[in-house]
């Protein structure tokens, strides 16, 4: 396994003592570890979502495609006793 060396304020380092204390993380380099996961999977997951957005902007659905959607949500409503 490859090392990091990184240098943190003294307040982000205590921040990271107080999980490892509760007992959030085992280590100061779980914590590390664990952020550096979050940080790429958010990436991952908004360059995902541009990706579809920009698909759907190259080429909209139709309302032949995506219009018994609406009227199927209208028939449930019409339905409802309310």
């Amino acid at each position: 396994m490859a090392q990091l060396v990184t240098r943190v304020d003294d307040s982000l380092l205590a921040q990271i003592d107080e999980l490892v204390a509760d007992g959030v993380v085992r280590s100061r380099s779980e914590a590390v570890r664990l952020g550096v996961g979050v940080v790429l999977e958010r990436h991952r997951r908004g360059r995902i979502g541009r990706a579809m957005a920009d698909a759907y902007h190259r080429d909209p659905q139709t309302d032949s495609e995506v219009g018994w959607a609406d009227a199927a949500t209208e028939a449930m409503i019409a339905r409802e006793p309310w």
